[in-house]
Order: structure tokens, then sequence, then C-alpha cells
């Protein structure tokens, strides 16, 4: 029998997975799967499990939010082998399941990594640290995490508009300095910004095509957004309204895509990885890893 290791966040989401763990695993078992489960005791703890996993699992599965699957590709680069990884969302808004077409329901996804195709992903490294699909700092950054999931599906990217004006009469601002390559040029943005994501995603905070409707999930590229600040109300508007139309030919929000990325700041800025805190930084260097993830998905994809 093939052999698999089965990392469960017990708490992900409303803790659902309790209700399908036996389904999961009669189905990797009659896939001919030897299935060795562990429930994760804490933050990092998959970090932990997935670095020191033996060389013959032939996969790993990982069911909770895409922040336990950040974890186990972090331990999987810890590591220094890489493992297909099969992933069954049961976090509460599973941006990344979202861009790869994985069923929200549990036992379809699990059909899916035992009948599906496997796929090269691009991952991004942050300094020493890995990421799945985002990397963000600013105004919106825990907005996108934190509006109520029922808020999100009555009012769509509106939710995120709205509870990001919430935050306006408070709005603080970054001196950055980014650097990245376009071509052969080397381009440098100097500017002050509330908001930056470099993504490799079609969802961000559950709002889908926020990042572009051209995203190829392994092209080696990220789509990198950075918001300006606004000097007036007008300003502010049109922020507003290139988010919310998804129109963002404006001199107020940066697009581009690229491979790489450098950013410098005058004071240390607080960052998310994939949902989770990663750290407060005034130096950075993002990169693309080209196709460094397998993950199942299905075989339409």
């Amino acid at each position: 029998m093939k052999k698999a290791l089965f990392i469960v966040n017990p708490h992900a989401g409303k803790g659902l997975i309790k209700n399908h763990l036996l389904g999961i695993v009669d189905i990797l078992v009659k896939a001919d799967y030897e299935v060795t489960v562990y429930t994760t005791q804490g933050p990092q703890d998959a970090i932990r499990k997935v670095r020191e996993r033996e060389k013959d699992y032939e996969l790993v599965v990982c069911s909770g939010g895409d922040g336990t699957l950040d974890e186990v590709v972090t331990g999987m680069k810890q590591s220094g082998f890489t493992t297909t990884i099969g992933y069954i969302p049961a976090g509460s808004t599973n941006d990344f399941a979202n861009s790869l077409e994985i069923p929200s329901n549990m036992k379809e996804a699990a059909r899916v990594i035992v009948e599906g195709k496997e796929f090269l992903c691009d991952i991004g490294t942050f300094n020493e640290d890995v990421f799945v699909y985002i990397a963000a700092f600013g105004l919106f950054t825990e907005v996108s995490y934190g509006t109520p999931q029922e808020l999100k599906n009555m009012l769509g990217h509106m939710a995120y508009i709205l509870e990001g004006a919430k935050q306006i009469q408070n709005i603080q601002s970054y001196h950055l300095q980014f650097t990245y390559r376009k071509e052969a040029e080397e381009v440098v943005i100097d500017d002050e910004f509330i908001y930056g994501m470099i993504t490799n995603s079609r969802s961000v905070g559950g709002m889908k095509n926020i990042t572009g409707p051209d995203v190829d999930l392994n092209d080696g590229l990220f789509e990198v957004t950075l918001i300006k600040r606004p000097g007036n109300m007008i300003e502010l508007n049109k922020i507003l309204a290139a988010l919310v139309s998804e129109n963002y030919d404006t001199d107020l929000i940066y697009t581009f895509k690229t491979d790489e990325l450098k950013m410098t700041a005058q004071q240390e800025i607080a960052w998310t990885l994939d949902g989770e805190f990663g750290g407060n930084h005034k130096a950075l260097v993002l990169k693309n890893r080209k196709k460094a993830m397998t993950i199942m998905v299905k075989q339409d994809f």
C-alpha cells in the first residue's frame, strides 16, 4: 500500500472536519493508501510534523484553512524534499482552494485527491519564510480576513470596501520603496502606501478576481497591487471606485506582474502571509518559486 500522512487542524473553521474524518480516511484507504492521521496541537505544529516526516510518504494530505496549508508547504521546504499535497479546505475563507477549484465539500475534496491529477503550482519566498498565495500589508490586511462571511456572501466585493471604509478615519500610510524588473529594466517605486498585496491567487479575502482576470497559478509571476495614500476625499473615492469596478486604471494604484520584488521601509511594517501574521519588517525580498509545489486538483482543472 501507498503511504499517506493526513494532517488535520481540528480547530479550523468551525471544527467541521470532526464530522467527516472517518469518511475522508475511508476514501483514502479505498484508494490503497495506508493513512497516518495527525491532529495539530497548536500553531506551527504542522511545520514540525511535515519537516520531520519520513521520505516514504507518497502523499501529504492536510485539512484546515489556508494557514494550515502554508504550514505544510513551509515544513516541506524546511525538510529539503517534496511530496505531493492533497488539500481538504476547512477554514473560513479558503482563498487558495477556491483558486484551485477544490470543492468545499470535504468528501468531494478527498475524491479529488485520489481521482484527480497533479498540478505544479508556484509558491513564494518572503526573505527566509514561505507563503503559498499572498503576502500583504496595510489597511485592508485585517479587513479581508476579518469581514464576516455572511456579509461577504450578501455584498461580495462591497463588503471588503465597506469594512475598509470604517477604518479610513484612522488611516495609516507607509513610505516604501519597491524595486522590480520589467523586461531588462529595473523599476523603482517610491511612494506613500496604505495597502499592498503580492499574490498568486484568483481570490483574496473571499473576493474573487480582486487580483485581476488573467491570473496564472504556475507562470512564475506574482500579481502585485499597491494602493497609494489618498490626498483627499476625491482621491479616496477614486480608489474605492477602482476597487469596486475592478478597473485599476488610475495613478493611485500600482498593478504589475513580477517574479521578484524588493522592499525597503523607513519603519518596521507588519505583514500577513496567507492570512497569518508574518512579522514586522523593514527590508524584504519576495521571490516567485515557479512550479515548486505539487498539489492534487480535478482532472479538468
